[in-house]
């Protein structure tokens, strides 16, 4: 059987975009009838000092609403290279929680590699009323770095063919 409309949704967080260009606010995805979320940073290599900082936030409804940050990240997994190959190991990278992780892999050198960082985000994680997450990712700097957020909706309480999910945000 196909993981998708069974064990996962996938939707946008950000569409690619070139991340020096401003802020990047993360659309909302809805995490009811479903374990959690995995979220997925794709990013380009950029220029020194222009390293990434994404922030997890949480909110009580599709648009609108209350806001707040969701300060659960205490670890987060990440590929770094100059240039990703496919053979790169997983790194687990351990923080104080926190709802933001600047500089991912640490020592001021992110911006500088191509990077895939995934976050792990439990529904029930979420503080009471809040039903919906997103991840900002902040303005890098002056210099072109293209990166995307992808959000896989995991653990589906209610399964369906792909054709006939509801949509997730």
């Amino acid at each position: 059987m196909e993981a998708l409309g069974r064990l996962i949704d996938i939707c946008v967080g950000a569409a690619p975009v070139d991340l020096s260009t401003a802020a990047v606010t993360g659309k909302r995805v809805r995490l009811r009838d479903c374990g959690g979320l995995t979220i997925v940073v794709v990013k380009g290599a950029g220029t020194a000092a222009d390293d990434p900082t994404v922030t997890l936030r949480q909110h009580t409804a599709g648009s609108g609403g209350t806001s707040s940050t969701l300060p659960v990240i205490d670890h987060y997994y990440l590929k770094s290279a100059t240039a990703l190959a496919g053979t790169e190991a997983w790194t687990r990278v351990s923080q104080a929680a926190a709802a933001t992780i600047a500089d991912p892999g640490g020592a001021g050198t992110s911006a500088e590699h191509q990077q895939i960082l995934v976050i792990e985000v439990e529904a029930a994680q979420l503080s009471d009323g809040y039903t919906h997450v997103s991840l900002d990712v902040a303005d890098v700097g002056s210099n072109a770095q293209l990166g995307t957020v992808l959000y896989l909706r995991r653990d589906l309480v209610v399964q369906r063919a792909p054709a006939s999910l509801v949509a997730s945000l």
